[in-house]
C-alpha cells in the first residue's frame, strides 16, 4: 500500500464530510461515536485554510463556566485527537493556539481578505512532546514512569501511549514503561481511563494529581445507603 494511499484511509472522515458519496464508505468502518457540530464546519474551516482566509467565531470557553469570547484567527490546520476535531492557528496576539471545533459558532470567513501562512511551521513538532492536541510548549518535558498490571499492560504494549515509550521491565505480573512528554489533561485523562491498575512511579507531582482526582471520584461517588425493608 502506498504513502499517499494510507493517509487517504487515515483521512476517510474528513474526507466524507465534504463528499459523503465516498466510495471509501463502502470498505471503510469509520466510527461513529461523533460530535454533529463539527461535522458542518469542516468544510468551511477547510475553504478558510486552503483560501488563506482569516475567519472569525464565537468560542466557548468551557472551563470558565460556558463564557463565550469572539476570535479573529489565521487558520493553517485541523487536526484530529481524542474522537474531537481541532483548528490550529495564529490568534491575534500572534500566538499559535488551538480551537476545539464543537466549541466553534457563528463563523465568518472573511473572503475579501488573505493572509500570508506561515510555511515554516514544523508540524510534526507540534506533538512530538504531548499525548492527544498540542497543549502549551511552555509546560515541561518530564520523564514519566509508569506500571500496569499485564491486562492493561497487554494493550499499552501493543498500542504504545506515546512514541517515547521504552519498555523498563515486563514479567507475569504486569510492565513498566518509560515516556518522555508534557503532562497535558489529554495525557491525564488516558491514565485515568486505565485507573484499575496504573501505578504512576515518577514524576511524583503526577502521581500526587492522580491521587488527588481519584480521591474526589472516590468521595463523589460514595455507595448511597438505602433502608432495608
Amino acid at each position: 500500500m502506498t504513502d499517499n494511499y494510507k493517509e487517504l484511509l487515515l483521512n476517510f472522515e474528513l474526507l466524507s464530510s465534504i463528499n459523503t458519496d465516498s466510495v471509501l464508505q463502502k470498505y471503510v468502518l469509520a466510527e461513529h461515536r461523533r460530535n454533529a457540530i463539527r461535522h458542518e464546519l469542516i468544510a468551511p474551516l477547510l475553504k478558510a485554510i486552503r483560501k488563506r482566509n482569516p475567519i472569525e467565531f464565537d468560542y466557548t470557553l468551557v472551563r470558565h463556566n460556558g463564557k463565550i469570547v469572539h476570535k479573529r484567527l489565521m487558520p493553517h490546520f485541523l487536526k484530529e485527537s481524542q474522537y474531537r476535531w481541532y483548528l490550529i492557528g495564529y490568534d491575534t496576539d500572534g500566538k499559535l493556539k488551538s480551537f476545539g471545533v464543537d466549541r466553534i459558532s457563528a463563523i465568518n470567513i472573511l473572503e475579501d481578505t488573505q493572509f500570508l501562512r506561515d510555511e515554516h511551521i514544523d508540524i510534526p513538532s507540534l506533538f512530538r512532546e504531548s499525548y492527544g492536541i498540542w497543549n502549551n510548549p511552555e509546560d515541561p518535558v518530564e520523564d514519566i514512569i509508569l506500571k500496569y498490571d499485564s491486562v492493561d499492560g497487554a494493550f499499552v504494549k501493543t498500542l504504545p501511549l506515546h512514541h517515547s515509550q521504552q519498555i523498563l521491565s515486563e514479567d507475569e505480573t504486569g510492565i513498566t514503561v518509560k515516556l518522555r512528554l508534557r503532562i497535558t489533561n489529554d495525557f491525564v485523562m488516558e491514565l485515568l481511563s486505565r485507573s484499575r491498575s496504573v501505578e504512576v512511579i515518577a514524576p511524583h507531582t503526577l502521581r500526587t494529581r492522580l491521587y488527588d482526582t481519584l480521591r474526589q471520584a472516590a468521595e463523589r461517588n460514595k455507595p448511597i445507603e438505602t433502608e432495608c425493608d
